[in-house]
Order: C-alpha cells, then structure tokens, then sequence
C-alpha cells in the first residue's frame, strides 16, 4: 500500500475518531442525549453492557495478538489502539451496567482521543518510509 493509498484510508478512521470526540462533548452538555443514549431503560442498558463487555475482551485479545506479533512500529501502535478501545468498551459497559452517563462519556473521549492520536502516528510513521518504521 501505498503511502498516499494509506493516508486516504486512515481519513475514514481519523473521522471516526473526531465523531467519537463531538459525540463525548455534546453527551457532557446534553441532559436530554445522556438520558436518552447513555442512560436508556434497564434491559437496554444491559444488553448494551454485556455488548460493549464482549467488544473489550475481543479488542484486548486483537490487541495481544498484535502487541505480540508484530516487531514493525505500525503494528505496535495498532495494537496499543486496540488496548485504548478495550479500556474505552470496558468503560463503557460499566457505564450501562450501573446506569450512569459519565464513564459512557468517558469511553466516548478514550476512543476518540486514542483512535485520532494512533492514526497522526500512523501517518507519521508511513511518511517517514518503509525503511525508517512504517
């Protein structure tokens, strides 16, 4: 892939993380949004718990298997993102397992500093060239 190729991918993933931001912020501010999102009814909260519970075991596991494998610099900084977003599930599935908006919003702002953080060092790593990291 090219470097160009990659930056264009990694647009779509740096977006996703700036959502990830705008959504946290607006969630903090907005009484009616963490009611209705973050804090939903009872059963809702659970199905999303034991969700967002099963995402951070399977992003941990992704996350070891890339931590472990990988000797190239891009491919420790994918798996320290997958360590990030497993915190950030975990986060958020004791958010709806307890019934509060906070760590929800937390996990909104872990994922997205994280995922906007791991994809400027991915592109920082490809810009530096194959033979420097990338």
């Amino acid at each position: 892939m090219s470097a160009r190729d990659f930056l264009r991918s990694n647009a779509a993933t740096l977006a996703i993380g700036l959502l990830a931001l705008a959504v946290g912020t607006l969630a903090g501010w907005s009484d009616v949004f963490a009611r209705a999102v973050l804090a939903p009814p009872p059963i809702l909260r659970l199905l999303l718990s034991a969700a967002a519970f099963l995402l951070g075991v399977a992003w941990l596991l992704q996350a070891l298997e890339r931590l472990s494998g990988s000797p190239e610099p891009a491919g420790l900084v994918r798996g320290v993102r997958f360590v990030f977003l497993a915190v950030a599930a975990f986060a958020a599935a004791l958010g709806w397992l307890v019934g509060q908006a906070v760590p929800v919003v937390i996990a909104l702002v872990i994922a997205g500093v994280d995922v906007v953080e791991t994809t400027v060092l991915l592109v920082v790593l490809v810009a530096r060239g194959p033979d420097r990291g990338a």
